[in-house]
């Protein structure tokens, strides 16, 4: 089948990858030039798609990464990967709206269109299906398919993929249910089928809520511990040891990416627009959760304080700008909020991180001359910070060095060997020097 995935990020391009893996005919979408450009060179920037997969298909024409909107037609299948990002607490669903427009100016009868973004309840039949049917004249359920189904991408994990996770799928009818299982069946091991659209759209919500109040129960445990004189992750490693009714779940310095900071959010705002009731839950866990990168620097004003050293003028090392180990997925990114809040105190702020590269996994520094719409697209987050390697020289010239990301690939034996003290967000290290979260 022709298959067109709308959205070449961390989600889009590794399902546009296995689609063409096994047989497919595969337009990768991206209305981001510079990303398409690098995808058509054979150089992806998602970690889990080596070049190694990547190229072969470019190769033999079953991958076709494209940001000409003429290059969707004809299609068979079509998903749309797209984020949904929150603009003052609501959530911003024009990427899809956008996605669905291109999309229906190409729908034929017997087409099926298969929505993964994660979102509030309801989307895909009262938002998408309007928008589908408006553009192509169609109706869907009767001229061509719609479902839903949740992307389960966990970027960096070696042992759940995207086909061996089990994938939750749905459809507005059973022959739209139908057609979008056959299509994910050949590309996962195994597929969940649910009764409608709104199950599945709940389900993705159910696991990043899950996901996100636990991390804030143990974010806030840890800050209690701290002040009381009780190490944390020596009662949540005994507690890991109960073989029932118990996940482990780690503290750190704050939460990033899409899934937790921002998707669990629409949940509240449907209830509240629908129901006029809060979601308690979500937003205990956002408020914890969101302050973690203050803790964070609190804990290192107080720790440099006590060696006869302000924050302000101080040398400051940060290890790992990605939210998570071993991605270069930058977004929401913790490190952000604590970069910023340092520089504000007068530190010079020094970052080193081997996966987020300048211009790929964050968007490069604006430009002079460049046009303010440009601009702002192109904002850098740590535009303030000095990225640098973590040599030894830099480790031992900082006054403090903080662990936010614990990627394999930093050296922590010389961490702990060079630097005169590190705050580790993380427990990856150990030492005179160490002090943990």
């Amino acid at each position: 089948m022709r298959v067109v995935i709308a959205g070449q990020g961390r989600v889009g391009l590794p399902l546009a990858v296995r689609a063409a893996e096994v047989g497919h005919q595969v337009v990768g979408y991206d209305v981001d030039e510079r990303r398409i450009e690098r995808l058509a060179a054979g150089e992806p920037y998602v970690g889990d798609i080596p070049a190694e997969r990547l190229r072969p298909l470019l190769e033999n024409g079953t991958y076709l990464p494209s940001a000409e909107p003429g290059d969707v037609a004809g299609f068979d299948i079509a998903v749309i990967t797209v984020p949904t990002p929150l603009r003052d607490g609501v959530p911003d669903l024009s990427p899809i709206e956008a996605s669905a427009r291109l999309l229906s100016r190409h729908l034929r009868p017997g087409a099926t269109v298969v929505l993964e973004s994660t979102t509030y309840p309801g989307t895909t039949e009262e938002l998408l299906a309007p928008v589908l049917e408006e553009g192509s004249g169609l109706t869907a359920g009767r001229d061509f398919h719609l479902g839903y189904s949740p992307e389960r991408i966990d970027p960096g994990n070696p042992t759940w993929r995207l086909e061996n996770t089990p994938k939750v799928v749905s459809g507005i009818d059973p022959a739209a249910l139908a057609a979008v299982e056959g299509f994910y069946g050949r590309l996962v091991e195994r597929t969940v089928p649910v009764s409608s659209c709104k199950e599945a759209e709940l389900t993705k919500l159910l696991e990043n809520t899950f996901r996100h109040v636990n991390t804030a129960l143990v974010n806030e445990l840890a800050m209690f511990a701290h002040d009381l004189g009780i190490d944390v992750w020596e009662a949540i490693d005994a507690a890991s040891t109960k073989p029932f009714d118990y996940l482990r779940f780690t503290p750190g310095p704050g939460v990033g990416g899409h899934c937790l900071p921002l998707d669990p959010s629409s949940l509240p705002w449907r209830v509240e627009r629908a129901l006029g009731r809060s979601f308690r839950f979500v937003e205990l866990a956002n408020d914890v959760n969101s302050h973690m990168p203050d803790y964070v620097v609190r804990r290192l004003a107080a720790a440099l304080s006590d060696r006869q050293r302000p924050v302000n003028g101080s040398r400051v090392l940060l290890l790992g700008l990605a939210y998570e180990k071993d991605t270069g997925d930058a977004r929401e990114t913790p490190a952000a909020r604590v970069a910023e809040l340092l520089t504000r105190m007068g530190a010079e702020v020094r970052a080193a991180d081997p996966h987020v590269v300048v211009g790929v996994h964050v968007p490069e520094p604006v430009v002079p001359g460049r046009p303010a719409a440009e601009q702002d697209r192109h904002d850098d987050p740590f535009a303030a910070v000095r990225r640098v390697e973590a040599t030894p020289e830099e480790l031992a010239a900082a006054d403090a060095v903080v662990l936010l990301a614990d990627h394999d690939d930093f050296d922590h034996e010389s961490v702990t060997t060079h630097a005169r003290y590190v705050l580790d967000c993380r427990r990856r290290l150990s030492g005179a020097t160490v002090e943990v979260l």
